[in-house]
This record gives C-alpha cells, sequence and structure tokens, in this order.
C-alpha cells in the first residue's frame, strides 16, 4: 500500500506523513530529507550543481538511509546522522539547484520506488503522487496560506535557536513556492485523483485523523467494487 502526500513548504506535510506511517505501522518515505543529502554533501564537497562529471560521481558514492528515533526519523549518510544539518537554512535555500538536475532526480526516483517495492509506506514530497507513484492507491495534496506556512516554519526555526525574521521567512516560502510550481522537471502540482486538504485551520492530528477517515473511505469503496 502506498499513500502520497504533496503539497508546498509549511503545509505540515512531514509531521503529518511521519505520525499517520506510525499509526498505520507502514514505513514513512521523507523525499525531501534526499535531496537534501544530495545538497548538504554537493556543498560540502563545492560541487556546483553545473557541474554533471562531479555530481554523478557523488551520487555513486553515497548511501542514504533511514532509521527510527524517539521524537523523529533519522536521516544517514554513509552511516553519519545529518538530521539536524540538512535541515539548516542554507541547505533549504540551496536544495532547489541540485532538485531540478535531471541525473539528481533519476537517481532518488530510483530510490523511492525500490522503497514503494519493499514497504507499504506513507510518503511526501512534491511530485510523489504525480511522478513517483503515479499508481498510489491514496493521494493527498495539502496546501494552506502562504501566511500561516511562513508563521510555521519561522517557529519550527525559532525552536531550533535559529534567528530568522519573519518577514525573511515569508519571502522564502513565496520564492520556494514560485520555484517548485514553474521548474521543467517533475513541477509542484496536484496528482491526478489526489484529494486536496486545507490545513490552515487545523491542528497535526486533526489532519491525520481527516486524512485517516478519507483514506479509510476510499479503501471501503475500493473493497465494494472488487466485490461487485
Amino acid at each position: 500500500m502506498i499513500i502520497t502526500i504533496d503539497g508546498p513548504a509549511g503545509t505540515g506535510k512531514s509531521t503529518v506523513a511521519r505520525l499517520l506511517a506510525k499509526r498505520l505501522e507502514y514505513r514513512y518515505l521523507d523525499t525531501g530529507a534526499l535531496y537534501r543529502v544530495i545538497t548538504y554533501q554537493a556543498l560540502k564537497n563545492k560541487i556546483s550543481a553545473d557541474d554533471p562529471a562531479r555530481m554523478a560521481k557523488l551520487l555513486k558514492s553515497i548511501r542514504v538511509s533511514f532509521k527510527e528515533g524517539k521524537a523523529s526519523q533519522q536521516v544517514m549518510l554513509n552511516g553519519k546522522n545529518l538530521t539536524g544539518e540538512i535541515r539548516r537554512p542554507h541547505i533549504t535555500n540551496n536544495v532547489y539547484q541540485y532538485a531540478e538536475l535531471p541525473l539528481v532526480r533519476k537517481a532518488m526516483l530510483k530510490i523511492q520506488r525500490e522503497i514503494g517495492k519493499k514497504h507499504s509506506i506513507v510518503g511526501e514530497g512534491r511530485d510523489l503522487g504525480s511522478v513517483v507513484f503515479p499508481d498510489a492507491k491514496i493521494k493527498f495534496y495539502l496546501n494552506a496560506t502562504v501566511k500561516e506556512r511562513a508563521l510555521r516554519r519561522y517557529k519550527e526555526l525559532k525552536k531550533k535557536g535559529i534567528k530568522d525574521s519573519y518577514s525573511k521567512v515569508l519571502k522564502e516560502i513565496k520564492e520556494r513556492d514560485k520555484r517548485d510550481t514553474t521548474r521543467k522537471l517533475a513541477p509542484l502540482r496536484k496528482a491526478k485523483g489526489a484529494i486536496r486538504v486545507d490545513t490552515t485551520s487545523l491542528s497535526i492530528q486533526q489532519v491525520i485523523n481527516k486524512l485517516l477517515k478519507l483514506a479509510c473511505c476510499i479503501l471501503e469503496a475500493d473493497r465494494l467494487i472488487q466485490i461487485k
């Protein structure tokens, strides 16, 4: 079983996907972390997004894995825990450069589909329902107002001790939305058959409950169709 949750930054999809996967006892697939790891390693090794030869070599040398932690899923690169490092602003602000590269997306597509073949998953990202798992049984598209999404991201950064202003975070969210929706390769969009859910005025638990209810309805309807 594959459940996809797509949407722009700040909609709560990462937290929702992780907790929903836990409730269902599925594997949580954090696709954003995959691209962040690539970005982290490329920046660390001073590899430009305009250098396909070095990027290809980098992709062959990395091994990304996920490990369940007490509070959140841990992201490992060649055995090293990078969970905190890949969430820093300089990674967030540069990830698009590498995520838009065809060779990077091809490599990540293969990894994601391999995980989907081995496990029942709840995955979140920008193109899971539209590109990675177009035949997924259950697809969701989360959204919220840009101001609410910026406020959530601002509070999240503040908790981590990162002192960015709200106006700066809002500007970055708007810029990221524009990049995600206008890029040529796998742009952010609502996948065919995906259910749109506005999370602006909902708590994380309310969103999870809503998705669970919708998922159960979809599965029950599918079961009835099969019986007929």
